[in-house]
Protein backbone atom coordinates (compact mmCIF):
# COMPACT_ATOMS: atom_id res chain seq x y z
CA UNK A 1 0.00 0.00 0.00
CA UNK A 2 2.49 2.23 0.55
CA UNK A 3 4.60 1.58 -2.64
CA UNK A 4 1.26 2.30 -4.38
CA UNK A 5 0.57 5.31 -2.75
CA UNK A 6 4.18 6.90 -3.77
CA UNK A 7 3.45 5.60 -7.10
CA UNK A 8 0.47 7.48 -7.45
CA UNK A 9 1.97 10.58 -5.96
CA UNK A 10 4.58 10.61 -8.70
CA UNK A 11 1.92 9.91 -11.28
CA UNK A 12 -0.55 12.74 -10.42
CA UNK A 13 2.70 15.31 -10.04
CA UNK A 14 3.42 14.28 -13.37
CA UNK A 15 -0.15 14.85 -14.74
CA UNK A 16 -1.31 17.46 -12.92
CA UNK A 17 1.92 20.04 -11.55
CA UNK A 18 0.34 20.23 -8.14
CA UNK A 19 1.98 19.52 -4.91
CA UNK A 20 0.05 18.32 -2.23
CA UNK A 21 -0.50 20.21 0.19
CA UNK A 22 0.34 19.79 4.32
CA UNK A 23 -1.12 20.78 7.68
CA UNK A 24 2.05 21.78 8.72
CA UNK A 25 3.97 24.77 9.38
CA UNK A 26 2.65 27.80 7.33
CA UNK A 27 0.16 24.98 6.03
CA UNK A 28 -1.30 24.97 9.25
CA UNK A 29 -2.40 28.88 9.12
CA UNK A 30 -3.80 28.07 5.71
CA UNK A 31 -5.69 25.38 6.66
CA UNK A 32 -6.99 27.35 9.54
CA UNK A 33 -7.70 30.32 7.09
CA UNK A 34 -9.88 28.27 4.80
CA UNK A 35 -11.69 26.34 7.96
CA UNK A 36 -12.73 29.86 8.72
CA UNK A 37 -13.51 31.92 5.56
CA UNK A 38 -14.32 29.43 2.81
CA UNK A 39 -16.40 26.49 1.29
CA UNK A 40 -14.82 23.09 0.12
CA UNK A 41 -16.60 22.14 -3.40
CA UNK A 42 -15.80 19.20 -5.01
CA UNK A 43 -15.25 19.42 -8.36
CA UNK A 44 -14.46 17.52 -11.41
CA UNK A 45 -10.21 17.76 -11.12
CA UNK A 46 -10.58 16.48 -7.26
CA UNK A 47 -12.22 13.75 -8.56
CA UNK A 48 -9.96 13.00 -11.21
CA UNK A 49 -7.35 12.94 -8.88
CA UNK A 50 -5.76 9.50 -8.03
CA UNK A 51 -3.04 10.10 -6.00
CA UNK A 52 -4.04 8.79 -2.38
CA UNK A 53 -2.50 8.91 1.68
CA UNK A 54 -3.54 5.90 3.80
CA UNK A 55 -3.37 6.89 7.43
CA UNK A 56 -2.87 3.25 9.09
CA UNK A 57 -4.13 2.99 12.39
CA UNK A 58 -3.90 -0.52 14.50
CA UNK A 59 -6.25 -1.83 16.80
CA UNK A 60 -5.42 -4.49 19.35
CA UNK A 61 -8.59 -6.03 20.55
CA UNK A 62 -6.78 -7.43 23.08
CA UNK A 63 -6.19 -4.03 24.62
CA UNK A 64 -9.76 -3.32 25.08
CA UNK A 65 -11.30 -6.80 25.92
CA UNK A 66 -11.77 -5.69 29.87
CA UNK A 67 -13.98 -2.59 28.80
CA UNK A 68 -17.75 -3.20 28.42
CA UNK A 69 -17.78 -2.40 24.98
CA UNK A 70 -15.05 -3.40 22.80
CA UNK A 71 -16.75 -1.34 19.66
CA UNK A 72 -16.07 1.86 21.62
CA UNK A 73 -12.65 1.13 22.09
CA UNK A 74 -12.76 0.71 18.22
CA UNK A 75 -14.07 4.07 17.40
CA UNK A 76 -12.40 5.89 20.31
CA UNK A 77 -8.73 4.57 18.87
CA UNK A 78 -10.00 6.12 15.12
CA UNK A 79 -10.98 9.00 16.72
CA UNK A 80 -7.02 9.32 19.04
CA UNK A 81 -5.60 9.02 15.80
CA UNK A 82 -6.80 11.06 13.60
CA UNK A 83 -6.83 13.86 15.80
CA UNK A 84 -2.99 13.06 16.13
CA UNK A 85 -2.30 12.56 12.09
CA UNK A 86 -3.78 15.99 11.86
CA UNK A 87 -3.41 18.18 14.53
CA UNK A 88 -6.21 19.01 17.74
CA UNK A 89 -6.49 22.53 16.34
CA UNK A 90 -7.69 22.16 12.66
CA UNK A 91 -9.72 19.28 14.15
CA UNK A 92 -11.26 21.67 17.02
CA UNK A 93 -11.79 24.85 14.56
CA UNK A 94 -13.44 22.33 12.13
CA UNK A 95 -16.33 21.56 15.17
CA UNK A 96 -16.88 25.12 15.16
CA UNK A 97 -16.31 26.52 11.94
CA UNK A 98 -15.70 24.18 9.69
CA UNK A 99 -18.36 23.18 6.31
CA UNK A 100 -19.22 20.04 4.61
CA UNK A 101 -17.77 20.05 1.03
CA UNK A 102 -20.40 20.21 -1.24
CA UNK A 103 -20.69 18.93 -4.90
CA UNK A 104 -19.70 21.55 -7.53
CA UNK A 105 -22.73 22.75 -10.04
CA UNK A 106 -21.82 22.49 -13.71
CA UNK A 107 -17.89 22.17 -14.93
CA UNK A 108 -16.58 24.79 -12.19
CA UNK A 109 -13.00 23.55 -11.82
CA UNK A 110 -13.27 26.55 -8.29
CA UNK A 111 -12.68 24.56 -5.17
CA UNK A 112 -13.19 27.48 -2.37
CA UNK A 113 -15.93 29.53 -2.38
CA UNK A 114 -15.91 32.46 0.08
CA UNK A 115 -18.04 32.00 3.04
CA UNK A 116 -19.92 35.27 2.32
CA UNK A 117 -22.54 34.99 5.61
CA UNK A 118 -19.53 34.45 7.97
CA UNK A 119 -17.81 37.09 6.27
CA UNK A 120 -20.52 39.06 6.68
CA UNK A 121 -21.17 37.89 10.20
CA UNK A 122 -17.93 38.99 11.36
CA UNK A 123 -17.07 42.18 9.95
CA UNK A 124 -20.65 43.57 11.46
CA UNK A 125 -19.27 42.07 15.01
CA UNK A 126 -15.48 44.38 14.43
CA UNK A 127 -17.55 46.72 13.49
CA UNK A 128 -20.20 46.76 16.36
CA UNK A 129 -17.13 46.43 18.44
CA UNK A 130 -15.08 49.11 16.97
CA UNK A 131 -18.38 51.66 17.76
CA UNK A 132 -19.37 50.51 21.28
CA UNK A 133 -15.55 51.03 22.07
CA UNK A 134 -15.68 54.54 20.53
CA UNK A 135 -18.46 55.14 22.14
CA UNK A 136 -17.11 54.01 25.32
CA UNK A 137 -13.97 56.02 25.38
CA UNK A 138 -15.54 58.85 24.24
CA UNK A 139 -17.63 58.79 27.34
CA UNK A 140 -15.00 58.03 30.03
CA UNK A 141 -12.08 60.79 28.02
CA UNK A 142 -14.12 63.08 26.21
CA UNK A 143 -14.75 66.36 28.90
CA UNK A 144 -18.58 67.50 29.48
CA UNK A 145 -19.56 64.14 28.42
CA UNK A 146 -17.79 62.26 31.39
CA UNK A 147 -20.92 62.91 33.24
CA UNK A 148 -23.48 61.31 31.03
CA UNK A 149 -24.15 57.80 32.80
CA UNK A 150 -26.72 56.78 30.08
CA UNK A 151 -23.67 56.57 27.01
CA UNK A 152 -21.57 55.32 29.00
CA UNK A 153 -24.09 52.49 29.52
CA UNK A 154 -25.02 52.17 26.16
CA UNK A 155 -20.98 52.00 24.94
CA UNK A 156 -20.63 49.20 27.77
CA UNK A 157 -23.83 46.86 26.47
CA UNK A 158 -22.90 47.28 23.07
CA UNK A 159 -19.33 46.35 23.90
CA UNK A 160 -20.13 43.67 25.57
CA UNK A 161 -22.99 41.80 23.38
CA UNK A 162 -20.41 42.30 20.45
CA UNK A 163 -17.51 41.02 22.20
CA UNK A 164 -19.15 37.99 23.74
CA UNK A 165 -20.29 36.70 20.41
CA UNK A 166 -17.21 36.43 19.38
CA UNK A 167 -15.36 35.12 23.08
CA UNK A 168 -18.26 32.25 22.98
CA UNK A 169 -16.72 31.22 19.42
CA UNK A 170 -12.99 31.28 20.91
CA UNK A 171 -14.40 29.36 23.84
CA UNK A 172 -15.94 26.52 21.93
CA UNK A 173 -12.73 26.45 20.05
CA UNK A 174 -10.96 25.93 22.96
CA UNK A 175 -13.44 23.27 24.56
CA UNK A 176 -12.91 20.69 21.26
CA UNK A 177 -8.94 22.07 21.80
CA UNK A 178 -9.48 20.39 25.15
CA UNK A 179 -12.26 17.76 25.18
CA UNK A 180 -10.78 14.92 22.32
CA UNK A 181 -14.01 13.02 20.68
CA UNK A 182 -12.07 10.11 22.24
CA UNK A 183 -13.03 12.17 26.04
CA UNK A 184 -16.39 12.76 24.84
CA UNK A 185 -16.67 8.80 23.82
CA UNK A 186 -15.37 7.41 27.11
CA UNK A 187 -17.82 10.19 28.84
CA UNK A 188 -20.74 8.92 27.11
CA UNK A 189 -19.92 5.61 28.01
CA UNK A 190 -19.13 6.27 31.80
CA UNK A 191 -22.70 7.88 31.70
CA UNK A 192 -25.76 7.17 33.55
CA UNK A 193 -27.27 6.50 30.30
CA UNK A 194 -24.79 4.15 28.68
CA UNK A 195 -26.55 1.10 30.85
CA UNK A 196 -29.89 2.32 28.86
CA UNK A 197 -28.11 3.13 25.52
CA UNK A 198 -30.82 5.99 25.34
CA UNK A 199 -29.25 8.41 22.35
CA UNK A 200 -25.85 6.69 22.97
CA UNK A 201 -25.29 5.48 19.68
CA UNK A 202 -26.45 8.79 17.65
CA UNK A 203 -24.29 10.81 19.58
CA UNK A 204 -21.26 8.21 18.73
CA UNK A 205 -22.81 8.17 15.39
CA UNK A 206 -22.34 11.79 15.13
CA UNK A 207 -19.01 11.99 15.98
CA UNK A 208 -17.66 9.75 13.71
CA UNK A 209 -19.92 11.78 10.59
CA UNK A 210 -17.77 14.59 11.93
CA UNK A 211 -14.72 12.97 11.33
CA UNK A 212 -15.40 11.88 7.97
CA UNK A 213 -17.08 14.91 6.62
CA UNK A 214 -13.45 16.76 8.55
CA UNK A 215 -11.46 13.72 6.09
CA UNK A 216 -13.37 15.37 3.15
CA UNK A 217 -12.60 18.79 3.26
CA UNK A 218 -8.92 17.67 4.40
CA UNK A 219 -8.94 15.78 0.97
CA UNK A 220 -9.61 19.00 -0.86
CA UNK A 221 -6.72 20.95 1.20
CA UNK A 222 -4.10 18.78 0.67
CA UNK A 223 -5.28 17.87 -3.13
CA UNK A 224 -5.31 14.20 -2.52
CA UNK A 225 -7.60 10.81 -1.60
CA UNK A 226 -7.45 9.87 1.97
CA UNK A 227 -8.22 6.45 3.24
CA UNK A 228 -8.08 5.37 7.06
CA UNK A 229 -6.93 2.05 7.28
CA UNK A 230 -7.86 0.16 10.68
CA UNK A 231 -5.65 -3.09 10.90
CA UNK A 232 -7.78 -4.95 14.18
CA UNK A 233 -6.02 -8.22 15.35
CA UNK A 234 -6.07 -10.27 18.44
CA UNK A 235 -9.51 -10.50 17.82
CA UNK A 236 -9.47 -14.29 17.98
CA UNK A 237 -8.28 -14.01 21.74
CA UNK A 238 -11.52 -12.06 22.99
CA UNK A 239 -15.26 -13.43 24.22
CA UNK A 240 -17.24 -13.94 21.72
CA UNK A 241 -20.05 -10.92 22.58
CA UNK A 242 -17.48 -8.70 22.29
CA UNK A 243 -15.97 -10.38 18.60
CA UNK A 244 -19.44 -9.41 17.75
CA UNK A 245 -19.65 -6.03 18.90
CA UNK A 246 -16.41 -5.26 16.96
CA UNK A 247 -17.90 -6.53 13.42
CA UNK A 248 -21.12 -4.81 13.99
CA UNK A 249 -18.97 -1.33 14.96
CA UNK A 250 -17.15 -1.95 11.35
CA UNK A 251 -20.12 -2.56 9.62
CA UNK A 252 -22.15 0.38 10.88
CA UNK A 253 -19.04 2.58 10.37
CA UNK A 254 -19.26 1.49 6.55
CA UNK A 255 -22.86 1.68 6.41
CA UNK A 256 -22.06 5.04 4.15
CA UNK A 257 -20.97 4.32 0.84
CA UNK A 258 -18.93 7.45 0.81
CA UNK A 259 -16.81 6.41 4.34
CA UNK A 260 -13.06 6.70 3.80
CA UNK A 261 -12.62 3.75 6.26
CA UNK A 262 -10.47 0.55 4.77
CA UNK A 263 -10.74 -2.58 7.24
CA UNK A 264 -8.02 -4.85 7.71
CA UNK A 265 -9.17 -8.03 9.74
CA UNK A 266 -6.31 -10.53 10.44
CA UNK A 267 -7.96 -13.31 12.42
CA UNK A 268 -8.47 -16.80 12.33
CA UNK A 269 -11.79 -17.95 10.88
CA UNK A 270 -11.74 -21.48 12.94
CA UNK A 271 -11.63 -19.37 15.85
CA UNK A 272 -14.03 -16.24 14.89
CA UNK A 273 -16.94 -18.51 13.67
CA UNK A 274 -17.57 -20.45 16.50
CA UNK A 275 -17.41 -17.24 18.44
CA UNK A 276 -20.12 -15.71 16.35
CA UNK A 277 -22.86 -18.61 16.55
CA UNK A 278 -22.82 -18.52 19.97
CA UNK A 279 -23.94 -14.99 19.81
CA UNK A 280 -27.11 -13.73 18.67
CA UNK A 281 -25.95 -11.83 16.06
CA UNK A 282 -26.79 -15.29 14.28
CA UNK A 283 -30.33 -15.21 14.42
CA UNK A 284 -31.24 -14.86 10.74
CA UNK A 285 -28.87 -16.58 9.29
CA UNK A 286 -29.37 -20.09 10.42
CA UNK A 287 -26.70 -19.64 13.15
CA UNK A 288 -24.29 -20.23 10.47
CA UNK A 289 -21.04 -18.03 11.35
CA UNK A 290 -19.73 -18.17 7.69
CA UNK A 291 -22.55 -16.48 6.09
CA UNK A 292 -22.20 -13.58 8.48
CA UNK A 293 -18.81 -13.36 7.93
CA UNK A 294 -18.94 -13.59 4.65
CA UNK A 295 -21.53 -10.67 3.85
CA UNK A 296 -19.05 -8.60 6.58
CA UNK A 297 -15.50 -9.43 4.64
CA UNK A 298 -15.97 -7.60 0.83
CA UNK A 299 -12.48 -8.77 -0.08
CA UNK A 300 -11.40 -11.96 1.77
CA UNK A 301 -7.54 -12.79 1.52
CA UNK A 302 -6.81 -16.53 2.84
CA UNK A 303 -2.96 -16.82 3.48
CA UNK A 304 -1.71 -19.60 1.58
CA UNK A 305 0.59 -22.14 3.48
CA UNK A 306 4.50 -20.39 3.95
CA UNK A 307 7.06 -21.59 1.46
CA UNK A 308 10.00 -23.20 2.63
CA UNK A 309 12.26 -20.19 1.85
CA UNK A 310 9.88 -17.88 4.83
CA UNK A 311 9.87 -20.73 7.31
CA UNK A 312 14.12 -19.89 7.11
CA UNK A 313 13.25 -17.01 7.02
CA UNK A 314 11.24 -16.71 10.12
CA UNK A 315 13.78 -19.15 11.86
CA UNK A 316 16.44 -16.75 11.41
CA UNK A 317 14.60 -13.58 12.98
CA UNK A 318 13.74 -15.90 15.73
CA UNK A 319 17.05 -17.13 16.25
CA UNK A 320 18.46 -14.00 16.19
CA UNK A 321 15.63 -12.67 18.81
CA UNK A 322 18.28 -14.93 21.33
CA UNK A 323 21.34 -12.56 22.31
CA UNK A 324 22.13 -14.33 25.29
CA UNK A 325 23.73 -17.13 23.25
CA UNK A 326 25.96 -14.88 21.88
CA UNK A 327 26.69 -13.23 24.74
CA UNK A 328 27.79 -16.63 26.74
CA UNK A 329 30.23 -17.74 24.02
CA UNK A 330 32.08 -14.37 23.66
CA UNK A 331 32.23 -14.68 27.89
CA UNK A 332 33.27 -18.03 27.82
CA UNK A 333 36.44 -17.70 24.83
CA UNK A 334 37.35 -14.29 27.24
CA UNK A 335 37.61 -16.48 29.96
CA UNK A 336 39.61 -19.37 27.93
CA UNK A 337 41.95 -17.34 26.99
CA UNK A 338 42.59 -15.71 30.36
CA UNK A 339 43.47 -18.77 31.27
CA UNK A 340 45.99 -19.54 28.77
CA UNK A 341 47.70 -16.47 29.29
CA UNK A 342 48.23 -17.09 32.89
CA UNK A 343 49.20 -20.47 31.98
CA UNK A 344 46.88 -22.40 34.60
CA UNK A 345 45.63 -25.89 33.50
CA UNK A 346 41.81 -25.98 32.57
CA UNK A 347 39.50 -27.21 34.80
CA UNK A 348 36.16 -28.09 33.41
CA UNK A 349 33.99 -25.20 35.12
CA UNK A 350 30.41 -24.10 35.17
CA UNK A 351 31.43 -21.29 32.13
CA UNK A 352 32.72 -24.51 30.01
CA UNK A 353 29.75 -26.27 30.76
CA UNK A 354 27.59 -23.23 29.37
CA UNK A 355 29.96 -22.74 26.76
CA UNK A 356 29.25 -26.47 25.21
CA UNK A 357 25.58 -25.89 26.00
CA UNK A 358 25.81 -22.89 23.79
CA UNK A 359 27.55 -24.76 21.31
CA UNK A 360 25.06 -27.18 20.59
CA UNK A 361 22.26 -25.07 20.81
CA UNK A 362 24.09 -23.24 17.75
CA UNK A 363 24.80 -26.85 16.17
CA UNK A 364 20.83 -27.89 16.53
CA UNK A 365 19.94 -24.15 15.20
CA UNK A 366 22.34 -24.78 11.91
CA UNK A 367 20.06 -27.74 11.90
CA UNK A 368 16.73 -26.44 11.15
CA UNK A 369 18.46 -23.96 9.31
CA UNK A 370 19.79 -26.00 6.43
CA UNK A 371 17.81 -26.55 3.79
CA UNK A 372 19.19 -29.88 2.54
CA UNK A 373 18.38 -31.20 6.16
CA UNK A 374 15.00 -33.53 6.24
CA UNK A 375 14.10 -31.21 9.52
CA UNK A 376 13.85 -28.12 7.56
CA UNK A 377 10.72 -29.21 5.70
CA UNK A 378 9.08 -30.20 9.41
CA UNK A 379 8.87 -26.19 10.42
CA UNK A 380 5.46 -25.15 11.32
CA UNK A 381 4.21 -22.64 9.09
CA UNK A 382 3.33 -20.58 11.87
CA UNK A 383 5.33 -17.66 13.36
CA UNK A 384 4.19 -17.81 17.20
CA UNK A 385 5.14 -22.09 16.58
CA UNK A 386 8.92 -21.28 15.28
CA UNK A 387 9.46 -18.76 17.86
CA UNK A 388 8.36 -21.48 20.38
CA UNK A 389 10.63 -24.05 18.58
CA UNK A 390 13.73 -21.60 19.06
CA UNK A 391 13.19 -20.51 22.70
CA UNK A 392 12.67 -24.71 23.34
CA UNK A 393 15.54 -26.57 21.90
CA UNK A 394 18.00 -24.38 24.52
CA UNK A 395 15.98 -25.54 27.31
CA UNK A 396 15.96 -29.08 26.40
CA UNK A 397 19.67 -29.31 25.14
CA UNK A 398 20.39 -27.79 28.31
CA UNK A 399 18.87 -30.11 31.03
CA UNK A 400 20.00 -33.30 28.54
CA UNK A 401 23.70 -31.88 29.10
CA UNK A 402 22.64 -31.30 32.81
CA UNK A 403 21.30 -35.03 33.05
CA UNK A 404 23.86 -36.66 31.58
CA UNK A 405 26.84 -34.75 33.34
CA UNK A 406 29.14 -35.23 30.28
CA UNK A 407 29.45 -32.63 27.39
CA UNK A 408 28.67 -33.35 23.61
CA UNK A 409 26.66 -36.76 24.91
CA UNK A 410 23.10 -35.56 23.00
CA UNK A 411 22.63 -35.10 19.67
CA UNK A 412 21.85 -31.61 18.91
CA UNK A 413 19.88 -32.83 15.83
CA UNK A 414 17.88 -35.39 17.84
CA UNK A 415 17.01 -32.91 20.61
CA UNK A 416 15.91 -30.20 17.85
CA UNK A 417 14.02 -32.61 16.33
CA UNK A 418 12.28 -33.96 19.53
CA UNK A 419 11.40 -30.63 20.36
CA UNK A 420 9.51 -30.01 16.33
CA UNK A 421 7.82 -33.35 17.02
CA UNK A 422 6.02 -32.30 20.32
CA UNK A 423 4.79 -28.90 18.91
CA UNK A 424 3.56 -30.19 16.02
CA UNK A 425 1.82 -33.54 17.20
CA UNK A 426 1.52 -33.31 21.12
CA UNK A 427 -1.51 -35.46 20.80
CA UNK A 428 -0.23 -38.20 18.49
CA UNK A 429 3.09 -38.42 20.92
CA UNK A 430 1.40 -38.39 24.06
CA UNK A 431 -0.34 -41.47 22.48
CA UNK A 432 2.61 -43.32 21.23
CA UNK A 433 4.73 -41.98 25.04
CA UNK A 434 1.51 -43.40 26.67
CA UNK A 435 1.47 -47.06 25.08
CA UNK A 436 5.15 -46.98 25.48
CA UNK A 437 4.82 -46.89 29.50
CA UNK A 438 2.18 -48.94 29.45
CA UNK A 439 4.32 -51.45 27.27
CA UNK A 440 7.30 -51.08 29.36
CA UNK A 441 5.32 -51.86 32.64
CA UNK A 442 4.18 -55.01 30.82
CA UNK A 443 8.12 -56.34 29.78
CA UNK A 444 11.10 -54.17 30.70
CA UNK A 445 13.00 -56.32 28.16
CA UNK A 446 15.75 -54.91 26.16
CA UNK A 447 14.83 -56.07 23.05
CA UNK A 448 11.38 -53.54 23.71
CA UNK A 449 13.67 -50.49 24.61
CA UNK A 450 15.37 -51.53 20.63
CA UNK A 451 11.76 -50.96 19.00
CA UNK A 452 10.83 -47.83 17.08
CA UNK A 453 8.29 -45.28 18.47
CA UNK A 454 6.44 -45.65 14.90
CA UNK A 455 5.30 -49.28 15.29
CA UNK A 456 4.34 -48.92 19.14
CA UNK A 457 2.24 -46.09 17.78
CA UNK A 458 1.17 -47.95 14.73
CA UNK A 459 -0.19 -51.33 16.86
CA UNK A 460 -2.22 -49.21 18.81
CA UNK A 461 -3.20 -46.64 16.80
CA UNK A 462 -7.08 -48.46 16.23
CA UNK A 463 -7.40 -47.82 19.79
CA UNK A 464 -6.62 -44.46 19.41
CA UNK A 465 -9.45 -43.76 16.49
CA UNK A 466 -12.05 -45.74 19.73
CA UNK A 467 -10.86 -42.77 21.57
CA UNK A 468 -11.22 -40.07 19.14
CA UNK A 469 -14.24 -38.24 20.28
CA UNK A 470 -13.00 -37.39 23.70
CA UNK A 471 -9.68 -36.49 22.42
CA UNK A 472 -11.41 -34.28 19.72
CA UNK A 473 -9.96 -31.27 20.93
CA UNK A 474 -6.45 -32.63 21.80
CA UNK A 475 -6.98 -34.15 18.29
CA UNK A 476 -7.12 -30.95 16.79
CA UNK A 477 -3.90 -29.35 18.19
CA UNK A 478 -1.64 -32.28 15.69
CA UNK A 479 -0.75 -31.16 11.96
CA UNK A 480 -0.55 -33.19 8.79
CA UNK A 481 -0.87 -36.87 9.67
CA UNK A 482 1.30 -38.03 7.12
CA UNK A 483 3.74 -35.86 7.67
CA UNK A 484 3.72 -37.55 11.20
CA UNK A 485 4.08 -40.96 9.83
CA UNK A 486 6.99 -39.75 7.74
CA UNK A 487 8.68 -38.11 10.57
CA UNK A 488 8.69 -41.32 12.49
CA UNK A 489 8.90 -43.86 9.73
CA UNK A 490 11.56 -42.63 8.31
CA UNK A 491 13.33 -39.77 8.41
CA UNK A 492 14.08 -39.69 12.32
CA UNK A 493 13.14 -43.33 13.73
CA UNK A 494 13.29 -42.71 17.43
CA UNK A 495 13.21 -45.67 19.77
CA UNK A 496 11.77 -46.45 22.87
CA UNK A 497 15.14 -45.72 24.58
CA UNK A 498 15.41 -42.36 22.96
CA UNK A 499 12.02 -41.39 24.09
CA UNK A 500 12.61 -42.42 27.13
CA UNK A 501 16.03 -40.43 27.40
CA UNK A 502 13.78 -37.14 26.00
CA UNK A 503 10.78 -38.29 28.66
CA UNK A 504 12.19 -35.91 31.93
CA UNK A 505 13.08 -33.00 29.62
CA UNK A 506 10.61 -32.79 26.90
CA UNK A 507 9.48 -28.97 28.46
CA UNK A 508 6.76 -28.49 25.63
CA UNK A 509 4.64 -30.76 25.47
CA UNK A 510 1.70 -30.69 27.79
CA UNK A 511 2.33 -33.79 30.09
CA UNK A 512 -1.65 -33.63 31.38
CA UNK A 513 -2.57 -34.89 27.82
CA UNK A 514 -0.67 -38.19 28.44
CA UNK A 515 -2.66 -38.39 31.55
CA UNK A 516 -5.79 -38.04 30.61
CA UNK A 517 -4.84 -40.42 28.20
CA UNK A 518 -3.64 -43.18 30.41
CA UNK A 519 -7.45 -42.66 32.32
CA UNK A 520 -9.48 -43.23 29.53
CA UNK A 521 -7.49 -46.27 27.98
CA UNK A 522 -7.89 -47.87 31.60
CA UNK A 523 -11.56 -46.98 30.89
CA UNK A 524 -11.72 -48.72 28.09
CA UNK A 525 -9.85 -51.69 28.68
CA UNK A 526 -12.28 -52.11 31.78
CA UNK A 527 -15.05 -52.05 29.76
Amino acid sequence: MREEMAQREAAELHRSHQKPRSPEGWGLLLVLWYLAFYKPIITEGHLRRKNIEFIFIRFSAWQYAGCDKLWAGLVTTLCDNIRHHFGALPLSVYHVMGTRPRFASGFSQKEWVLKKGTCLKLWGLLLVLGAGLSVLLVALLVPGIKDNHALKVVGSTITSLSGSSLVLGAFSILKNLLVSEKQKIERLTNSEKFASQLGFMSKVHREVEVLVDFLAFMEIFERRRLRVVLEITSLDVCYPEKVAGVLNAMNTLLSDANTPFIFILAVDPSVIIPCLEQTSCMKGLADNGYLYLNRTVTLPFSIPEMGARSRLRYLEAAVQTREDLMYRIITSNVERRRAKCQSVPEVPSRREMDAEAVRCIHEAFRCLHDGADPLARYLPANNTHVRRIVNTIPVTLRLLLHRAGIPGTPSPRAAAAWVVLADQWPCRLSWALQCLEDGWQSQPTPDFSKRSLWSIFQENVGELSALRQPLHNVLTLDGDPELFQTFLASDFPFTARDAHAFLGVTVNLDHSIRHKMGLLRGLDRLK
